[in-house]
């Protein structure tokens, strides 16, 4: 069996119909893959690293992991609903859960499936560093960073069979897990820094948009750039943008994220 994806489409129309456009940031990027297939297989890697994890349920932490997050998936539906493009978001079944692990980490796969780990919680310190990670991770699900880097592979190792139109099953699973580790390692998928750049501006919005105040992003990155101590950065941090980069483009999209915040009822 194959998985059809672009049967009957020249290469050129091929690139310009993948061709897609973040509607909060402007970012084009190409993106190949069937969402509907991604979303499908991050839901089954998702229940797999929950049931190999230390799921934290009850807690204060938990509910604020709970609370943040479906402020910011309300935020989100509300922004796409008002813009036009609730589609979008259709096929979202939103998760937000805290696992435990000394991690300095977190992450949203396609569909809105998002993990916190315990560890990074004494550097978000408060609802609005909280607001920052969840912004920033969810920003990548909604900006399809997956399927865009899933579709970097894609023609890195079958260019000249998805351009005449098939791949198989196997080849396509095969993709998505080195793309997604299987299990526990689900949430190391390398992003590119344009993507990083693009989270951190993104999810800037998302939170100003959710009522949390955006200007605590940048002690927020501060405290996370001093967690590493000099040594090898957490993993959260590991293709991210420098610090002095990170701070000046914060500070330039800062701005408009405050008009965002209020417009939430934020006091400015």
């Amino acid at each position: 069996m194959k998985i059809k994806h672009f049967l009957g489409i020249g290469a050129v129309a091929l690139l310009v119909a993948a061709c897609t456009t973040n509607p909060i940031t402007g970012r084009s990027s190409l993106q190949l893959a069937n969402n509907s297939e991604i979303m499908t297989m991050s839901a089954q890697e998702y229940k797999t690293t929950l049931t190999k994890s230390k799921v934290i349920t009850g807690t204060a932490d938990a509910k604020r992991v709970m609370s943040v997050g479906s402020r910011i998936e309300s935020a989100a539906e509300r922004y796409y609903q008002q813009i036009g493009r609730a589609g979008d978001l259709a096929n979202y079944n939103w998760e937000f859960h805290l696992l435990q692990s000394n991690e300095l980490n977190a992450w949203c796969m396609p569909g809105g499936k998002v993990a916190v780990y315990t560890g990074i919680l004494p550097i978000t310190k408060n609802d609005n560093g909280l607001a920052v990670v969840m912004g920033h991770e969810v920003s990548h699900a909604l900006a399809g960073h997956g399927n865009e880097r899933i579709s970097q592979a894609m023609i890195a190792q079958y260019g000249g069979q998805i351009l005449g139109g098939t791949i198989s099953n196997a080849q396509w699973a095969g993709i998505f897990q080195k793309v997604y580790p299987i299990g526990s390692q689900v949430a190391l998928l390398k992003y590119g820094r344009n993507q990083e750049s693009e989270a951190d501006e993104m999810g800037l919005y998302l939170m100003g948009m959710a009522g949390y105040d955006p200007r605590e992003a940048i002690p927020f990155w501060n405290r996370m750039e001093a967690a590493s101590n000099g040594e090898r950065q957490p993993e959260f941090l590991s293709t991210h943008p420098n610090p002095e980069t990170r701070i000046s483009d914060i500070n330039k999209n800062l701005p408009k994220a405050l008009e965002y915040y209020k417009a939430a009822g934020g006091k400015i």
